[in-house]
């Protein structure tokens, strides 16, 4: 492949690094994205189990006798909090244990942790698939977010560290894509496997197993990232990797880069305590609100339960997960084109033309529920097929937008110093606001009836204002001098590496 030169220029200096798109390195980008089917998966296969007569009747049956009641009220068919913990409490842990990620990455390398998170999610597959009552159902749950805290830590950083910078938004946003085929081949399980009784509901989950299995074996056979070797003292190793990647002896100038910051991230003792400083200030912040915001936005709520949001809006159990599997071709297919699109518009770009796509898209969705659906109705069957396509139409654009780009910014705005420390506080950050919109959207549904929708078009007009006058674009920015070339830039930002800079007084990095 053609060798790509990028140019950076810094303080006055002229720097250019030689990198040629392999294919080794797209192979372990393919690899390593395979931790996003893993996640996408169980996001997609949760809600059409709980929409499951079979699973329901076994495990909460308050909640399947109440679904069959016809006069019940249709915004609170589902409403219940076991049935949520069911969905959320994956989400906690992924929470806590991103921390523990985060040691692991730094002391063991990304690649290690990613097999961790492999084999904890095959342990937690076996108890869901075999799962006897509610005690080892969320167990298994339990375990299965310890997967993805690991996972969702370590592969987004490695994507970000072996990619050339001209293409690093593409190689990381094939997290996302996997993330969207994972969801996408969920809802083809659950079509299928809702007509197998009693035990379909076991098949559905037993089946996320495969790309656990797949990450597991296929992590053996990549390779660590440079920057990692590097900043566990093995620089022979560093340099040899960073030519294979790059595919070219050139690489002093980028290997040089690594090293300067690898010695810098080695001065700080105590990195979760340096994020307190001003000057990671910036970083912080950006990384957090993307998790929230990308929370915010609603869409996990209706990935987890679209099933269950279509049966609320007239559909049978069939038509239900039909309508959930073409919601998730488009998830894929939106994906796809923020590959194409996200190192050649942008990420603000990007950005703010979906906040624009989803605020219109929930409004009207809103609008037609609050008009035609009242608490024992079901709507017209062609109401409820606009629905379909206005939740299609607000799906694509999260696709392309702040799916992807809520993990690639974070990852690729931190210094090294601070990487994975700040990378878990956005995990964690993630998996928080996820739990808390998995554990509430059902008792919300049911107190704020078509208001819901509302509530989550409000949060994207705040979501436009903060990508407008906070977000700096990071496209075409090596990953190792975005403090220079953006933060001591950014109009608003600087003020926090300046003040920094005023502050310290020879004592350098060490907290």
């Amino acid at each position: 492949m053609p060798a790509v030169v990028v140019s950076n220029p810094v303080n006055g200096d002229s720097k250019e690094f030689e990198a040629k798109i392999t294919i080794y390195v797209v192979l372990c980008a393919i690899v390593a994205a395979t931790g996003g089917l893993m996640f996408g998966y169980d996001i997609g296969i949760s809600g059409g189990v709980t929409s499951m007569d079979d699973f329901l009747e076994k495990f909460f049956p308050a909640v399947y006798v109440r679904k069959h009641q016809v006069k019940e009220n249709n915004y609170c068919k589902y409403d219940n909090q076991r049935l949520q913990l069911f969905t959320s409490s994956l989400y906690l842990a992924a929470l806590v244990s991103s921390f523990v990620a985060s040691k692991c990455c730094s002391r063991f390398g990304r690649r290690p942790t990613m097999q961790a998170a492999s084999l904890f999610f095959l342990v937690g597959v076996v108890l869901n698939a075999a799962a006897q009552d509610l005690y080892m159902l969320i167990i298994g749950r339990i375990l299965l977010g310890i997967g993805v805290g690991f996972a969702n830590q370590s592969i987004p950083l490695f994507l970000s560290e072996i990619a050339p910078v001209t293409v690093r938004g593409a190689l990381n946003i094939l997290f996302q894509l996997d993330v969207t085929i994972g969801i996408f081949v969920a809802n083809v399980v659950n079509y299928f496997t809702s007509n197998l009784h009693p035990n379909g509901w076991r098949l559905s989950l037993g089946l996320a197993g495969v790309p656990a299995l797949i990450l597991c074996l296929g992590s053996l056979a990549i390779a660590e990232t440079p920057t990692s070797l590097i900043e566990r003292g093995k620089l022979h190793e560093g340099l040899a990797m960073l030519r294979k990647i790059r595919g070219t002896d050139d690489v002093h100038r980028e290997y040089d880069d690594l090293v300067s910051a690898c010695e810098a991230a080695r001065a700080v003792t105590r990195p979760f305590r340096n994020l307190a400083k001003r000057r990671s200030r910036p970083q912080l912040v950006i990384a957090i609100a993307m998790q929230v915001f990308q929370q915010f936005t609603g869409i996990n709520a209706i990935m987890f339960y679209a099933p269950v949001l279509f049966q609320t809006v007239g559909f049978k159990s069939d038509a239900s997960l039909l309508s959930s599997v073409i919601m998730g071709t488009v998830n894929v297919v939106s994906t796809l084109a923020s590959v194409l699109l996200v190192d050649r518009a942008g990420r603000r770009a990007l950005l703010l033309e979906a906040c624009a796509q989803m605020f219109v898209s929930q409004v009207v969705i809103g609008s037609l529920l609050a008009a035609k659906l009242g608490d024992t109705n079901a709507l017209d069957r062609g109401v409820a097929w606009s629905v379909v396509v206005l939740v299609c139409v607000y799906v694509s654009s999260f696709a392309w937008s702040w799916g992807p780009l809520g993990w690639l910014i974070p990852s690729e705005t931190f210094p090294l110093e601070t990487r994975t420390a700040g990378f878990a506080f956005a995990v964690s950050a993630n998996m928080l606001f996820t739990f808390l919109i998995a554990q509430a959207f059902l008792s919300m549904m049911c107190k704020m009836r078509a208001g819901i929708f509302f509530f989550f078009a409000g949060w994207i007009v705040v979501m436009a204002a903060f990508v407008v006058f906070l977000l700096p674009e990071t496209k075409g920015v090596p990953i190792d001098e975005m403090v220079e070339r953006v933060w001591k830039k950014h109009p608003y930002w600087k003020r926090f590496m300046e003040e920094e800079e005023k502050n310290e007084s020879g004592n350098g990095n060490e907290v």
